[in-house]
């Protein structure tokens, strides 16, 4: 056969059907910014103040969030980064691949499921900055309580369905523009509030050092106490969350869609850069801006939601923040639900099943529950995607070392893997009875779950033919791959250049804007600083409101200019 007629086998296969060509993998430094930006989320407001709610302790919060979010980091890295690296994959494929059409289905669905309750609650959160902007009553309820609020609910869901089926390519570039503003604005709203707080307690608008921050911390944010007046939770569960909070894309293994584009295996500890400022400075600044917001406000934290502790850190940007990483968030989700639900009804148009479940999504986030209860759903949707984390786990990582074969179930030429999907569901069989149980906290069910689905996975899969060996089939496999990349470095020499934006007037651009971050640090460090008396701090504040919503603009303006001249250069 000669080689044009080898590559018309791939001519007409979707890109995503296939492993990630060379020429398209990515630096440490892509991976570094992307996972900044998508965890720094209007997600982190609630979650923050959650824990302040849950009644952690000061120093619980400190050092449980530094361990399990340096968890997390590590199973990125020795969990999902090697497999994707390897296989070059997207979860997806890979499992169509192991598991066949069925279980891929039944996968799909669990997707629309998951991401359409996380846009849902992202569009919720949006909503809050906007309901407050009108006076509209905070919605403390499981249930809305203002018709108006369920208008703005509808308003912003339909602008994000609109984005979602139109302009994903954009507001993905967005979010990368997003991420270096979110850092700045995270840090300075706790620089802001945290003066009230000490006012409040210490009766001076500075903690002089460590224990005065921890006396401050213990008495007005972490206390140790519960919304309900009860004692709260501790140390351990604080480090299950922070490591179970990801377990969807870690131990789940969706962000092999991302990992695949990796140079190399190390790459999964740029993740590092979401969770060491995206999780834990956001989460404990959260904390900080939830409890001084309540302060300013002489109510509890529980009475508030992301608009109130977002305007009293940060002013008229806290609108922007609030909405801005709330839809951003929401949109990618929908994306996600709308490709997972056109993967299941292939019938229909990628545009078709968005607008059916963005209509769901949009009815789910009238009601303040989804957002309210971020935590536990996090939890809960990372348990309903661990098993098949695990089942694909142990076909890649176990089986080539115990002497079964992988890919067995494709070589056989199955439609529907028993092994698969029995195991994905006795996985959550066991899980969910573990939590019905209460023998461990909830935050740690998918560490059992995970070793239980990789047991059962394998021995069911060695009843069913892994053991075989499938030496012609496995060579043919061989083949194929590397067919493909000759294929794929043949399309590598048809790639036109991208020309690199090295003009004045683009670098120009940048660096004004990121001036404009720096002076929205600096108006905040003064407020921290620079504010003797509590009529100094009042002044300061009420600067930093209007200065650094003026930043906020000039940022936005100019970065986003840079980034349309940048594209001017790469048309393709």
């Amino acid at each position: 056969m000669s080689t044009s007629e080898d590559f018309k086998q791939f001519e007409n296969l979707d890109e995503e059907q296939l492993p990630v060509a060379k020429h398209k993998l990515h630096d440490w430094t892509h991976f570094a910014g992307l996972y900044a930006a998508e965890h720094v989320a209007a997600t982190e407001f609630v979650i923050g103040a959650t824990f302040v709610a849950l009644g952690a302790k000061t120093m619980d919060i400190i050092l449980g969030l530094l361990i399990g979010n340096i968890l997390a980091v590590l199973s990125w890295r020795f969990i999902t980064s090697p497999i994707a690296v390897d296989t070059r994959l997207s979860l997806y494929t890979y499992l169509n691949k192991i598991a066949g059409d069925s279980m891929t289905k039944l996968y799909n669905w669990a997707n629309v499921i998951i991401f359409s309750v996380i846009s849902a609650a992202m569009i919720t959160v949006s909503s809050t900055a906007v309901r407050f902007a009108f006076d509209i009553p905070a919605q403390l309820n499981w249930y809305p309580t203002n018709a108006w609020f369920i208008l703005i609910v509808l308003a912003v869901g339909i602008f994000v369905v609109s984005i979602a089926l139109y302009g994903f390519n954009a507001v993905s570039e967005f979010s990368g523009i997003c991420a270096p503003w979110l850092f700045v604005m995270f840090t300075s709203g706790a620089m802001v509030l945290l003066p009230a707080l000490s006012l409040d307690v210490l009766d001076k608008t500075l903690p002089a050092g460590w224990t005065d921050f921890m006396t401050l911390g213990d008495q007005s944010i972490w206390t140790g106490i519960n919304s309900d007046g009860a004692p709260g939770i501790g140390l351990v569960e604080v480090i299950g969350f922070g490591w179970a909070a990801n377990t969807i894309t870690h131990f789940g293994l969706i962000d092999m869609a991302l990992l695949r584009f990796a140079k190399k295996k190390n790459y999964g500890y740029a993740t590092s850069t979401g969770m060491m400022f995206g999780h834990y400075v956001a989460w404990i600044a959260a904390g900080i801006m939830g409890a001084g917001a309540a302060v300013i406000l002489g109510k509890s934290i529980v009475e508030l939601d992301p608009g109130d502790v977002a305007y009293y850190a940060l002013g008229w940007s806290g609108f922007v923040i609030v909405i801005v990483a709330g839809w951003t968030t929401a949109i990618t989700n929908l994306y996600r639900a709308g490709l997972a639900a056109q993967a299941i009804f292939f019938n229909h148009s990628r545009k078709l099943t968005t607008i059916v479940v963005g209509v769901v999504t949009v009815g789910i986030a009238c009601f303040p529950f989804v957002f309210s209860q971020i935590l536990p759903l996090l939890t809960y949707a990372g348990l309903l995607v661990v098993p098949v984390g695990a089942i694909v786990f142990a076909e890649h990582q176990l089986f080539p070392r115990i002497g079964y074969t992988r890919y067995w179930s494709s070589y056989r030429q199955l439609t529907f893997s028993m092994p698969a999907v029995a195991s994905w569901g006795l996985g959550l069989a066991f899980g969910f009875g573990l939590n019905a149980l209460d023998v461990i906290s909830f935050y740690y069910l998918f560490i059992p779950t995970w070793f239980f689905t990789i047991a059962v996975y394998t021995l069911l899969a060695s009843r069913y033919g892994a053991k075989e060996i499938y030496a012609e089939e496995a060579a043919a496999e061989e083949v194929r791959n590397e067919t493909i990349e000759r294929f794929q470095a043949e399309q590598a020499k048809n790639e036109p250049a991208h020309a690199k934006d090295i003009s004045i007037l683009s670098k120009l651009l940048k660096f004004i804007a990121l001036a404009a971050l720096a002076i929205t640090l600096v108006l905040a460090s003064r407020v921290l600083f620079s504010s003797a008396t509590e009529a100094d701090y009042i002044a300061n504040r009420e600067d930093f409101y209007t200065y650094a919503f003026v930043c906020t603009i000039v940022y936005f303006v100019l970065a986003y200019w840079a980034l349309k001249r940048g594209k001017a250069n790469n048309p393709a």
